[in-house]
């Protein structure tokens, strides 16, 4: 269970998940030592899983996303799911119901990188087929 000081630590960690243990320390008003402390234990039990980038809404919107549908040979969904794992072109993959086993959210500079990273999908060996939908436009997000 988290204490008051646990819950104020990670809450200044996903503001800034780079500050430094001294300026945690002086937010937090503890010592340097305590924090680490804290820090260590709280990535020891899990509470913490690692410290990730953000990007920027201005990287972002230059960049061209797209559903991917994919349908998988079964025997082969798991071995499928590790490479599609493996991509980092994909920004989330779900399990979903219905004609389809996957869709896959994808993200490329350009879309000439998105045909390529396409055709790298439909050519792993537990793929069927695919189908994909270019994202034109975001009309609100949340």
């Amino acid at each position: 269970m988290l204490n008051k000081e646990d819950e104020k630590l990670l809450a200044l960690l996903q503001r800034d998940a780079r500050a430094s243990i001294s300026d945690l320390a002086r937010a937090l008003q503890l010592s340097r030592t305590t924090v680490q402390n804290r820090l260590q234990k709280l990535q020891d039990n899990g509470i913490i899983k690692g410290f990730t980038v953000e990007l920027g809404e201005s990287y972002l919107s230059n960049l061209v996303s797209a559903h991917v549908s994919i349908k998988v040979k079964q025997k082969l969904t798991a071995r499928t799911n590790v490479e599609l794992r493996q991509m980092p072109q994909i920004a989330a993959l779900y399990a979903i119901s219905g004609e389809y086993d996957l869709i896959a959210i994808v993200q490329a500079q350009t879309t000439e990188q998105l045909s390529h990273l396409l055709d790298d999908i439909g050519n792993l060996e537990g793929v069927e087929r695919t189908t994909s939908s270019v994202i034109l436009e975001t009309k609100f997000h949340r």
